[in-house]
């Protein structure tokens, strides 16, 4: 029977929707599902992942050195407590493809990315090409699997669990060749790109990081986060954290409103599984509007304007 550890992603107070997605994946896998928290403190988190259901045990590792997720310090720790287990999972977010990496090389064995569907308990699919073409992937069955899952792939497991919380200690020093110096990053007060309902994302044909100030205006409007193509964070109107796509952020929203985005394949890569596409775009031939179930051809800084006026308040 298999027995699979999870990762959690948490940012010290709240649990990663991303790890309930993975939960969804495991459970597709069979056998039983234990989560670990690692954390300086991280009751509050562990408790919030002791109620997913279909959790079996939550394992909280508290470590001062624990307190930012520098997967230098994390990796070792998570293949000591691997031990036991058959699979070992984490979001397939920046941060799992930052720490899962040097947990399969811990354990010596190759990572499975990217995790969209599960056929078995040692084989998976996963999109390659730009999400052109779907691979089947099989891992020996006498290795442990450790994969990174596409949340945009599964849904949240649900509320109700009430699994037991273990401390644990994996005996591992810190290491000296890494250390956490300071965090840099805008506080905007707006969801997370990779976990929102609802998002709004501009391209190139903003024209500027001042024109962008109407995708920024929408978004609040509407309480979603805020995206970006690759053509505008290449242009630098906003920065590269805001990028979607095959080399930014793979998202999932229930509502996903592209303006002034033409529709690369690399950037329908990452919005494909959103459930409504709405498309702004002056350009009536744009491939965006062949995924878009509402398309909008115009000019966008008449259209988005108007958008808004519509949602009153």
């Amino acid at each position: 029977m298999s027995k699979i550890l999870i990762v959690a992603e948490h940012d010290g107070a709240r649990l990663n929707p991303s790890t309930a997605k993975c939960v969804t994946c495991a459970a597709k896998v069979g056998g039983t599902i234990d989560l670990l928290v690692l954390a300086a403190s991280g009751a509050d988190v562990a408790a919030q992942a002791a109620a997913l259901a279909g959790v079996g045990k939550v394992l909280l590792a508290e470590s001062a050195a624990n307190a930012e997720p520098i997967a230098a310090v994390l990796a070792p720790q998570v293949a000591k407590l691997a031990a036991g287990y058959t699979h070992v999972f984490g979001p397939s977010t920046t941060f799992g493809k930052d720490l899962m990496p040097r947990v399969a090389a811990l354990l010596g064995v190759g990572q499975v990315s990217d995790v969209s569907a599960v056929e078995g308990a040692h084989v998976f699919k996963r999109p390659i090409y730009a999400g052109n073409a779907v691979a089947t992937v099989e891992v020996p069955a006498d290795a442990v699997v450790v994969a990174t899952v596409r949340v945009a792939s599964f849904e949240a497991a649900g509320q109700g669990g009430s699994a037991a919380v273990e401390k644990a200690d994996a005996g591992v020093a810190a290491p000296t060749h890494t250390r956490f110096v300071s965090r840099s990053g805008a506080t905007t007060g707006r969801p997370d790109l990779q976990t929102a309902g609802r998002v709004v994302a501009g391209g190139r044909a903003l024209g500027s990081a001042d024109g962008f100030k109407i995708i920024y205006s929408l978004a609040d409007r509407l309480g979603a986060a805020v995206g970006a193509s690759r053509a505008a964070v290449d242009a630098g109107y906003v920065p590269n954290d805001l990028q979607i796509g095959q080399t930014g952020k793979i998202i999932a929203p229930e509502l996903y409103i592209a303006i002034g985005i033409s529709g690369a394949i690399q950037h329908m890569t990452g919005i494909k599984d959103a459930r409504t596409i709405v498309a702004i775009n002056k350009d009536g031939e744009a491939p965006i509007f062949e995924a878009a179930d509402i398309g909008l051809v115009g000019d966008l800084f008449s259209i988005v304007p108007e958008f808004e006026k519509q949602l009153g308040g």
